[in-house]
């Protein structure tokens, strides 16, 4: 039986010890920036150093290794998704969240199973095959019952050319055996977030319900592990504490992961506090996250953890996400709503977002942005559906193999979305997108992109290797 990590926190000494370390040099800058390149990551010294630097020439090479490390382990593609908000009904307090129990400006909906799939069949109208199921937590009214049963209704639900082939969970923390009970129901990945390590931060902003927990909610990655949940994604929310506290922490909570279970998180999500309804502690974070300082927590997680995926939501602009997708975001939300029944325009009353959105674009428009600046979008879930997941991931993707299926699968699904739901503009700065992006690939993951691509537009579907 492994060790109950409900004995392991953060070290808050130990991080504020590496805060306190005197300015580093570019001799020491340009040594860790030397190794990261060699795609073994980095360890907590070496993030603390690099979230030091100001020196503009300096954060332009930390900027351009980032470039670099992210171009060799992920190419060009970039997996999209959206996410899928069934309840804002929540039991918690939370400062700065427009879901907080206590927001009495907040027009409140659960979605019924039937509404659930309505959404469904407008997301996949659209083209999407991913979806991040996202819950309020309120363990009377949205109970584990009812996500599994929305995630069943979820896969279930078919457009004429669509369906969802696999589903995210963003739900409140669970206990082990509950933690099965989600496996069983095959999920992909769990996500939960911190919000922040820092404990005193944590005590002011989580008032009251059982968010309230420190320790339940940062144990609870290691709860769906040890459940075999194998796809974990973590991370903090930015602007409610030193943003380099915060980094250092996460990386403490990945190492813990890691000597526990072997792998650390599939993903990790890098939010920035937005404005959100009946929270003024959201329209103004007590940390404000700068532009600059943003890129650089992109830029240091690259280099950190080199194979681990980055998500980037869209309560950034256009602009920020375009920036730092070269940085290291691999994953990107498209066309998003945050409320429940969003996507369903028809309707005349709707319950309220739980945040600000930065980027306004519909899925159509996202694909033909990043296709023109050089990405292949991917709909992939290869490898959730053969098992290349956890420790069987990295066992792939450290020796570079996984881009023998990512590149191609990216492809496949790419050319099936411009078959079937781009528009004429769209598909037309697609193909060229997926010429190139062919050419560019090693020869034998080259030529099978283009067979599966030819397979799609001869008529097959959902092909992948």
């Amino acid at each position: 039986m492994r060790e109950n990590l409900q004995t392991k926190t953060i070290d808050e000494v130990k991080i504020n010890k590496l805060l306190c370390c005197p300015p580093p040099d570019p001799v020491q800058i340009r040594e860790i920036l030397s190794r990261s390149r060699e795609l073994h990551g980095l360890e907590s010294a070496d993030v603390a150093t690099l979230a030091a630097v100001k020196d503009p020439a300096l954060l332009e090479e930390m900027f351009e290794t980032a470039r670099s490390v992210k171009e060799r382990i992920y190419g060009k593609r970039l997996v999209l998704f959206a996410p899928l908000y069934i309840s804002n009904l929540c039991g918690n307090e939370c400062l700065y969240c427009g879901f907080r129990a206590g927001n009495k400006f907040l027009a409140r909906k659960k979605l019924s199973l039937q509404e659930i799939a309505d959404e469904v069949s407008i997301l996949t109208s659209k083209g999407h095959k991913r979806i991040l199921l996202v819950a309020g937590e309120n363990d009377s009214s949205t109970g584990l019952q009812y996500i599994i049963d929305a995630i069943d209704t979820i896969y279930k639900t078919r457009s004429q050319k669509g369906e969802i082939r696999r589903v995210n969970v963003n739900i409140a923390p669970l206990s082990v055996e509950q933690f099965r009970e989600l496996k069983k129901a095959k999920i992909g990945t769990y996500q939960v977030f911190q919000e922040t390590y820092h404990r005193q931060t944590y005590k002011t902003v989580h008032i009251s319900g059982k968010k309230a927990d420190y320790d339940w909610r940062f144990n609870a990655p290691a709860r769906a592990m040890q459940a075999g949940i194998d796809d974990v994604g973590i991370g903090p929310l930015f602007g409610l504490y030193d943003w380099r506290f915060e980094l250092l922490a996460l990386m403490q909570h990945i190492r813990l992961l890691e000597q526990e279970f072997g792998v650390g998180p599939h993903t990790i999500s890098v939010p920035r506090l937005e404005p959100a309804s009946g929270s003024d502690l959201a329209a103004d974070p007590p940390y404000r996250v700068s532009d600059t300082d943003f890129m650089k927590i992109v830029a240091i997680l690259r280099l950190a953890v080199p194979y681990t995926g980055i998500i980037m939501s869209t309560r950034e602009n256009a602009e920020m996400r375009n920036a730092t997708l070269a940085l290291g975001v691999s994953q990107i939300s498209a066309g998003s709503r945050t409320n429940p029944g969003g996507y369903n325009t028809c309707k005349t009353e709707t319950a309220d977002p739980q945040f600000s959105l930065g980027d306004h674009r519909e899925l159509d428009e996202v694909i033909a942005d990043i296709s023109k600046i050089g990405y292949i979008p991917s709909f992939c879930t290869g490898c959730y559906r053969l098992g290349r997941t956890g420790n069987d991931f990295m066992d792939l993707a450290k020796p570079g193999d996984i881009r023998m299926h990512c590149d191609p699968n990216a492809v496949s699904t790419f050319q099936e979305y411009l078959e079937d739901f781009a528009s004429e503009e769209t598909r037309t700065i697609g193909i060229k997108a997926i010429n190139d992006a062919c050419e560019a690939m090693a020869p034998s993951a080259g030529e099978r992109a283009l067979k599966m691509a030819a397979l799609v537009r001869e008529g097959k579907r959902d092909v992948y290797c």
